[in-house]
């Protein structure tokens, strides 16, 4: 596949408004397939909301979203999966009775494979996660840090062009946040789609993406690489603060 040959989801002057007060006001960004694209604010800058709108949870109050022309959110969220745009919740949403082998193997039929073809998905997603021991336990019993790691491989068992990944490695412990770093830093290598990354852990930002896009009270206020976000004065008033340090050198993603 060249380059001309990779999906493209365009935001278009989308803003969206809850009884009159605004969550997102015209922000425009483009997510290239192949890239891990970070997502970053304060609490309440309208991230979430934008997940939401990306993946047809939450139609835009005007402006559009679009996967390759097609509008994303015209039929809701199994539309937006169909068509390519996977996600997670902050919530886990596992199957929790069910074992963690058999809710990667759901997702993967959802996708429209067979019983054997999504093992076969699943058990290679699970060798990916380093979870392949786990393929028999049920979701209940999962740590947090392992249920985080599984819904990841279960958005991508759907084998989606885009994922959507909203703060993965809140609550999870420097070594967790360091291997998820590294996880999601190799998911489009490994499966050819693109990522867009909400999270608070700037290193895990810096470390996974290519380029950031910051929001302000649902308002843009900055895009670029890892080292210029972390440089941007805008930025650092606005969100970072003493978390971004001068002699920083951020790894970009593969």
């Amino acid at each position: 596949m060249n380059e001309r040959e990779f999906a493209t989801i365009r935001v278009a002057n989308v803003s969206v408004a809850f009884g009159g007060i605004a969550a997102l006001t015209d922000v425009n960004m483009e997510l290239r397939q192949r890239e891990v694209f970070g997502l970053i604010g304060p609490n309440g800058a309208g991230k979430t909301t934008m997940v939401n709108v990306l993946s047809g949870f939450q139609r835009p109050t005007q402006g559009s979203v679009t996967l390759d022309g097609v509008e994303v959110g015209a039929r809701g969220p199994h539309y937006a999966a169909r068509i390519g745009v996977g996600r997670t919740f902050q919530a886990g949403r596992l199957f929790r009775d069910l074992t963690v082998g058999e809710n990667l193997t759901i997702a993967a039929m959802g996708a429209g494979l067979g019983m054997g073809a999504a093992r076969r998905r699943a058990g290679a997603i699970l060798e990916w996660t380093g979870c392949s021991e786990m393929a028999e336990r049920r979701c209940d019993s999962l740590s947090y840090g392992n249920e985080r790691r599984i819904g990841i491989g279960r958005a991508l068992a759907l084998a989606p062009k885009f994922v959507l990944l909203d703060e993965p490695a809140s609550g999870m412990n420097d070594a967790e946040s360091d291997a998820l770093m590294h996880m999601i830093a190799s998911i489009p290598g490994e499966f050819g789609c693109g990522v867009l990354l909400i999270e608070h852990n700037m290193e895990v930002i810096t470390g996974a993406c290519s380029r950031i896009h910051v929001l302000d009270g649902g308002k843009s206020i900055a895009e670029g690489s890892p080292a210029e976000i972390m440089h941007n004065p805008d930025v650092r008033r606005a969100y970072l603060g003493d978390k971004a340090k001068a002699g920083a050198t951020p790894v970009k993603a593969a």
